[in-house]
């Protein structure tokens, strides 16, 4: 699913090709993906895009008379910038957005269509729709602190809490960890205060990197390869490879659909964590769909 880094990129993209642009239509494919009745969504169609922003793990796309567009890609969406008018053609295509020169299309993979558009009106509309997790590129320590000891979760829950950090999904909180050198489910309130410290900066590093990477990969390009799994991650994805800083095999803790991947050298003091041994736990202590995983 995109999370921080890549909805980042989606949005400067966007950026440099629509704003300013008139919307001159919005076409609609799949009659679940709009998940709002007022305003129409016919109010969109001829005003111009004024702004672009980034709402948790969803890109809200303003524009005139306080109207805004919130997509949430969830797990399968997908955006492509494609000739004027493209046609809806295939079961992937939902939407698209009609501009002068080029359509902005919306596709998801799969059967399960779980990705949404949302049409609201002003910044509490806007505000509605926000879980409310602190920016973790601008929380300083304090600020970073109180939202992960707010409750006594597992890291792993804790950072991927839309409630407590906007952004970080499943991906980037593996890769949180190996960096802070941390488990995934050591207890939140556990931690002493030079983890708490680690774990802030190592947050704050490993996003900046993969948004700066990121970038440096696309260019002034459109990005078509967002993915959860990338070459250059460290752990996630990277179950039973070695792990780069110290060539242990990547572990991986699994509890139903979701999966977890960590270093057990760098991570855990070189201790395996059996699926058996956390079912328990992880059943109290984890999301119980996809949905709340990624921040829906």
């Amino acid at each position: 699913m995109p999370e921080l880094p890549d909805i980042e990129i989606y949005i400067e993209a966007l950026d440099r090709r629509i704003l300013g642009q008139t919307l001159n239509d919005v076409r609609l494919r799949s009659p679940f993906l709009l998940r709002t009745v007022q305003p129409p969504i016919q109010d969109a169609a001829g005003r111009n895009v004024t702004g672009l922003r980034r709402v948790g793990k969803r890109i809200a796309i303003g524009l005139d008379g306080g109207i805004w567009l919130v997509l949430h890609l969830m797990i399968a969406g997908r955006l492509h910038w494609k000739a004027a008018d493209a046609k809806l053609a295939g079961k992937r295509d939902l939407a698209a957005f009609d501009f002068a020169h080029s359509s902005l299309v919306l596709t998801e993979a799969g059967s399960k269509k779980r990705a949404s558009l949302c049409v609201v009106q002003g910044e509490a509309g806007l505000a509605g729709l926000d879980p409310g997790g602190i920016e973790p590129l601008e929380a300083d320590l304090p600020a970073f602190r109180d939202a992960l000891v707010a409750e006594n979760h597992t890291l792993k829950r804790a950072l991927t809490d839309p409630r407590r950090f906007s952004g970080i999904g499943n991906a980037y909180s593996d890769e949180i960890l190996h960096v802070a050198r941390l488990s995934p489910v050591s207890r939140s309130q556990s931690l002493s205060d030079d983890e708490i410290a680690r774990l802030h900066g190592a947050t704050q590093r490993t996003l900046r990197h993969w948004i700066e990477r990121l970038k440096a990969e696309t260019g002034d390009g459109f990005p078509e390869k967002v993915t959860a799994f990338r070459d250059g991650m460290a752990v996630h994805g990277r179950y039973k490879q070695p792990c780069p800083a110290c060539g242990a095999p990547v572990q991986r803790i699994r509890y139903a659909s979701n999966e977890t991947n960590y270093c057990a050298r760098c991570q855990t003091g070189g201790k395996i964590l059996a699926d058996r041994a956390l079912s328990r736990l992880l059943k109290g202590d984890w999301p119980n769909t996809l949905e709340e995983l990624e921040g829906a």
